[in-house]
């Protein structure tokens, strides 16, 4: 007996049968989330690069060693302000990227 070969799926083909297609909410919080955790994972090793302490880092941008750690770990929606102070006292360069979508925005 023969055995078959397994198929294989990509990642697009997984996400769009579980998450849903791109374009959908559950797609795109779905890939919010992802980002939030990529963010938070340049911030940790960003930070263990410098040779800091969660505490000392939040001590350079005026936070508490806690929201720190909810950056890493993605468990906050941080305001955009901080994560600029994180990045900046860590001196790295940070790159934000915009698309904009297909859309008709009417002004009244």
């Amino acid at each position: 007996m023969k055995n078959k070969p397994l198929k294989t799926y990509s990642l697009d083909e997984v996400t769009d049968k579980y998450i849903g297609k791109s374009g959908t909410p559950k797609r795109q919080a779905f890939e919010n989330e992802l980002r939030l955790d990529l963010l938070g994972e340049a911030i940790r090793q960003a930070r263990k690069e410098r040779h800091l302490t969660q505490e000392e880092l939040g001590l350079l941008v005026g936070v508490k060693k806690a929201q720190i750690s909810k950056l890493e770990n993605s468990l906050t929606d941080a305001r955009f302000e901080t994560i600029i102070k994180v990045f900046k006292a860590l001196n790295a360069k940070v790159n934000f990227n915009v698309e904009l979508l297909n859309q008709t925005i009417k002004i009244a």
